[in-house]
Formats: structure tokens, C-alpha cells, sequence
């Protein structure tokens, strides 16, 4: 085995492997230092890293949602839909108007939970119009053409709708509104504070999951959809509308990151139309590392990727000396995204359901 190794190493692999176990040693390292070496094993209290770790969950119940219409768009398509994370957009960006609308005339505190239904609805909405569109102008008249020219094609429409609603609702930041009925957190053991929106969140994303799984697992569309993602021409000769099976798709992820849209701004309550482009790199990474193609390896990747987004800068960076960690917070997403690629390239379900399909 280890002369076979030998033998298709290139010097790439060994430098690209190289770099990786340096990285993966200083992890360990930070990860030590923080834990057992003093001052760092006292900087942090257990109740501190139990904050972060529900932090971080209800940040990856947001990647988890974003994550959802990568991984059900590449089943389907077998293509990476780079402009998803301007469908995710789209959403917010526009109910932004709505939630104002509404707080100004005071239902945001007369009728908390209409006011966030409506103003979610539209956010699903739009995102969904927008994700059935570009299927159907951007991508479906490229359905046979090489690999290559959809991927193109997504990164074009990307910036289309960037601009498009930086042209239509303008270029500048606009503020969500506070919901009363959402503010302050409750408290645990005396000291450990739950805030709501995080409780939300988390259990927002975890319900959405579940209907996912369920519509793509136990009804009849879920399965005409495993169908055209195993053999779209003989899905076809069984009588299965492709097409409608494939606009469907977009649809449910469109409205998947519609709803994102929402959690997204009960954290960061700021949108502009350039929002979508970190959140959906990284939802597109916790894709990957739960394995593309799988909607429990979406949201078991995302909330992965969440935790160690929240917990990195402190466990890893900290103990390291490195100043103002907080700021490399993003880098540990795609510093992920090269471990994967890098030692598990198929995910963490990935695998998994190939050896199911075989």
C-alpha cells in the first residue's frame, strides 16, 4: 500500500499534504494551549464556550438553509449554482421594506408573530421567483451543453442580480427593525444566557430540515426528484416531467434560502445587495463538507462549519498569540474547505450514500 503511494504521489500531493498536516499540527497546538496551559485554560469559562457553541449553531442553522439549495440543485443538475447566494439575497433585501413598513405603523409590537410571518413569506417569495427564473432563462437552455458553460453562466447571473437589485432598490445599507417580542435572553444556571433569536434560529433551521428531508425522502415529487438525480432520460421514459420536477427544485431552494434570508437578519438586522456573498461561500462550503448532494450532510456540515467558525478564533488562534483573531473568523471556513478537498473530497455523507446507491 505504501509503495503504491509512492508511486502516484506527485510533488504537488506532497507539498499540498505537507501544508496541510503543518496547519492541522498548530490547530492542535491552539487547541492544547486553550484548554490546559494557564492563562489561556482560565481566559475561558465553560460557560463562555457553551455561549459560543450555541452561537455558533444558530449561525450554522443559517449556512444550513443557504446549503440546502446547493445541495438540491447539484443532486439534480450535477452543477454548482454560484448565483444561490444572490437568490439568498434577493429575499431579505426586499422584505427590508415590508418589516419597516410594518414597524412604523406599530404592528411589530401589536402583532410580533404575523408581522415576522408576513414579512418571511415575502422574503420566500421573491427568493423563490427569483431561483425559478434563472432556471428557466439562465439555465435551462443549457442543460446539454458542456459542464463548463452553466458554471460560467452562474457566476455571470451572480452579478446580474447583484446589480439588478443594487439598481433597483439602491445602493445603500438599510436596518431591519427590532421586534420587541424577540429582544433580551433567558437566563440558565444563573449565569448562562439562551438568547431568543438564537432559539429561533436553531429551531427554525432544524424544522426546515426536516421538511426537506421529508419531501425529498417520503412524497411522491421527493421522489421523481431521486429519479431525474439518478437518470434524467429514463426518469423521462417513465413518465416523469423533467422539467417541472427540476423548476420544483429550484423552487424549494429558493425558498429555503428566502427563509434564511430572515434568520440571517435576526442576527445581522443590516442588508444591502451585496449581503449574500460571504454567507453563500460559506453555506456552499458546509455543502461540501457534509457531502454536496445530501440534505442531512447540508445541515450536519453547516452546523459543523457554524461551531468552529464561533469556537475558532478563541480555541485555535488565540493561544497562539495571533492578534485580533475575531478578524480570521471567515478564513477558517475555506481553511475547512481545503481539508476537505484536501482528505475527504466526497464529504462526510458523501461516501456514504454512494456506497447506498451501488
Amino acid at each position: 500500500m505504501l509503495r503504491n503511494l509512492r508511486q502516484r504521489a506527485t510533488l504537488t500531493d506532497i507539498v499540498v499534504w505537507g501544508i496541510g498536516i503543518f496547519i492541522g499540527i498548530m490547530l492542535i497546538i491552539g487547541f492544547y494551549r486553550a484548554i490546559f496551559v494557564p492563562p489561556y485554560n482560565a481566559k475561558y469559562t465553560y460557560f463562555t464556550w457553551a455561549d459560543l457553541i450555541v452561537k455558533g449553531l444558530a449561525l450554522g442553522g443559517v449556512y444550513a438553509l443557504i446549503a440546502m439549495g446547493y445541495t438540491l440543485v447539484y443532486g439534480i443538475l450535477r452543477m454548482i449554482n454560484f448565483a444561490h447566494s444572490e437568490v439568498f439575497m434577493s429575499g431579505p433585501f426586499t422584505a427590508v421594506f415590508l418589516a419597516n413598513a410594518l414597524a412604523n405603523a406599530g404592528y411589530y409590537e401589536k402583532n410580533p408573530l404575523l408581522s415576522l410571518i408576513l414579512v418571511a413569506a415575502l422574503s420566500i417569495t421573491v427568493s423563490m421567483t427569483v431561483a425559478i427564473l434563472l432556471e428557466r432563462v439562465a439555465y435551462r437552455p443549457l442543460r446539454t451543453a458542456p459542464r463548463l458553460v452553466p458554471l460560467i453562466t452562474a457566476i455571470g447571473a451572480s452579478f446580474f442580480l447583484i446589480y439588478t437589485f443594487r439598481g433597483l432598490y439602491g445602493s445603500g445599507i438599510f436596518a431591519y427593525p427590532t421586534i420587541p417580542a424577540l429582544q433580551g435572553s433567558w437566563t440558565l444556571f444563573g449565569v448562562f444566557e439562551l438568547y431568543k433569536t438564537q432559539v429561533v434560529v436553531i429551531t427554525f433551521a432544524v424544522i426546515m430540515m426536516f421538511i426537506l428531508f421529508y419531501i425529498v425522502q417520503w412524497t411522491k415529487i421527493g421522489k421523481a426528484m431521486r429519479a431525474v438525480s439518478e437518470d434524467k432520460e429514463a426518469a423521462a421514459l417513465m413518465g416523469i416531467d423533467v422539467d417541472r420536477i427540476i423548476v420544483f427544485t429550484f423552487a424549494l431552494g429558493g425558498a429555503s434560502a428566502g427563509a434564511a434570508g430572515i434568520l440571517y437578519a435576526l442576527q445581522f438586522p443590516v442588508v444591502n445587495a451585496f449581503i449574500g456573498f460571504v454567507p453563500g461561500l460559506k453555506a456552499f462550503t458546509a455543502a461540501v463538507l457534509g457531502g454536496i448532494g445530501s440534505v442531512p450532510g447540508a445541515f450536519l456540515g453547516a452546523m459543523i462549519l457554524g461551531v468552529l467558525e464561533s469556537l475558532g478564533p478563541n480555541l485555535f488562534l488565540d493561544p497562539l498569540r495571533i492578534n485580533n483573531p475575531s478578524q480570521l473568523k471567515d478564513a477558517i471556513a475555506f481553511l475547512i474547505l481545503v481539508f476537505i478537498l484536501i482528505f475527504r473530497p466526497s464529504g462526510i455523507l458523501g461516501e456514504r450514500m454512494t456506497q447506498t446507491k451501488v
